[in-house]
């Protein structure tokens, strides 16, 4: 059976949802009807023929069998015919690929990646097989295979409170984020989700944040932002970072949801039972964190946090990894530094993601990542608006 209802509803102008409301099924069901996937039962397309003024006949090219509705896909299902059951997508300023796995978890397979640092290249390829492609600026649009979304956590520290704050003015990194709406021009995937400091909505009191949202939207994007915490996903980091989703359509989007604080790992869950000495700091360094510690009774473990003014404050939870950060920027317990694999865990990568390069790169390379189990969720949330709606 091959169905005409869409042609027959956009015929009426009419929406799938305002048809759905006025036959009584759901937007999923009525599109499933529509893309020949899922057949009606008798009592459903007459309805859907008396909303359209038209007949059965009309509607569908072959007789119906009196199968009943029950047939159409489940609110919640994924039909194999669904064009999102697989999807492909670019991971650009790609890092270390926090924000690939992400991706991967829901099923997106990566085309093409691209990452100017070659130490984080070097610990891209040891975990995912392929070495990004270089500075992304000298890369033509013509070379990028086509793909599904577009992927970026673009440079921050020209947005960041950390750094100088110069924005657009910071020529190696600020304008990269041009490169990001060339390719959308370009390529025009359905979808894309970029991520940065959550300081990017403050910048120039807000005026930097306005004119990304104005380019992204002068493609034709529909835009969702929001700032979310690492905390609350599931690991023991407080990371705040933006989020920017855009769809072609204007389809429905909500950002997911925090998980429950029983599901949420602490910072014991994360510790390495036994660590080498040479992450333990000197007993001066540590003399004078224990010194200055707001809180001298807090309860083990803890990670503590040295200011900018030299205040030192614990907490059950990292402050957010910073790439250029001193050495002894955060300590366990004012005793030692995190370890390579420890800083991993902090950012949600798996016990499985190869080290290969030294500490002072790996700690970099966590501090310039994403929060893993963030990624993922977005990633889901996405995949479910594109899945019912994108049709």
């Amino acid at each position: 059976m091959i169905a005409n209802v869409e042609l027959q509803r956009k015929r009426v102008g009419l929406t799938q949802m305002e048809l759905s409301d006025r036959v009584g099924i759901s937007r999923r069901a009525l599109s499933s009807i529509e893309k020949s996937v899922a057949i009606p039962s008798v009592d459903i397309a007459l309805k859907i023929a008396a909303a359209l003024n038209t007949t059965v006949e009309q509607l569908f090219v072959s007789e119906m069998p009196p199968l009943p509705l029950t047939t159409v896909a489940h609110e919640h299902e994924v039909s194999p015919n669904n064009k999102w059951a697989n999807f492909t997508f670019i991971d650009l300023f790609a890092g270390i690929g926090g924000i690939r796995l992400g991706f991967e978890s829901v099923g997106g397979k990566c085309v093409f990646s691209s990452e100017f640092d070659e130490d984080a290249c070097k610990t891209y390829e040891a975990n995912f097989g392929e070495h990004p492609a270089g500075d992304i600026t000298k890369i033509d649009t013509s070379e990028i295979p086509d793909f599904d979304i577009l992927l970026g956590g673009f440079p921050c520290q020209a947005f960041s409170i950390i750094g100088k704050k110069e924005g657009f003015a910071n020529e190696t990194c600020g304008t990269l984020f041009f490169d990001i709406e060339r390719i959308l021009r370009e390529k025009r995937p359905p979808a894309f989700m970029l991520e940065n400091v959550r300081n990017l909505v403050a910048h120039d009191n807000g005026k930097t944040f306005k004119i990304i949202r104005e380019h992204l939207e002068a493609l034709g994007y529909h835009i969702h932002a929001k700032v979310l915490n690492a905390l609350d996903y599931g690991v023991p980091q407080k990371r705040e970072r933006i989020i920017i989703v855009g769809f072609l359509k204007d389809i429905p989007f909500d950002f997911p949801l925090p998980i429950k604080k029983s599901e949420r790992l602490k910072l014991s869950d994360i510790l390495e039972p036994q660590v080498d000495a040479k992450y333990y700091v000197k007993d001066t360094i540590r003399l004078s964190r224990l010194e200055r510690l707001r809180d001298k009774d807090y309860p083990r473990p803890y990670i503590s946090h040295e200011n900018m003014a030299g205040a030192v404050t614990p907490h059950p939870y990292s402050s957010a990894l910073r790439a250029g950060a001193s050495a002894n920027y955060i300590l366990i317990n004012d005793e030692r530094r995190p370890t390579e694999r420890e800083m991993l865990r902090i950012q949600g990568f798996p016990d499985t993601f190869k080290i290969v390069v030294p500490y002072g790169k790996v700690k970099k390379q966590c501090g310039n990542s994403v929060a893993v189990p963030v990624i993922k969720a977005v990633a889901n949330q996405m995949l479910k608006a594109l899945r019912e709606y994108d049709y």
